[in-house]
């Protein structure tokens, strides 16, 4: 059995953990900053709501 293959394999396959590991974190940050945005927007809608409830209510079509 090679060990120096081997552990330059194990070594390999740490790192590759590793950058997985990050990028899966970098990932779930994007992701919380995303929905911040999202409940923001919504918030910011329901205000519009409780100022002028009768805007946007309904929605008239002719066709």
């Amino acid at each position: 059995m090679d060990i120096a293959g081997l552990s330059m394999a194990m070594s390999s396959a740490k790192t590759n953990d590793a950058f997985g590991v990050a990028m899966l974190a970098k990932s779930l940050d994007q992701a919380e900053t995303t929905g911040g945005q999202v409940v923001g927007m919504i918030d910011a809608a329901a205000m519009e709501r409780s100022v002028n409830p009768h805007i946007g209510g309904n929605f008239d079509m002719t066709v």
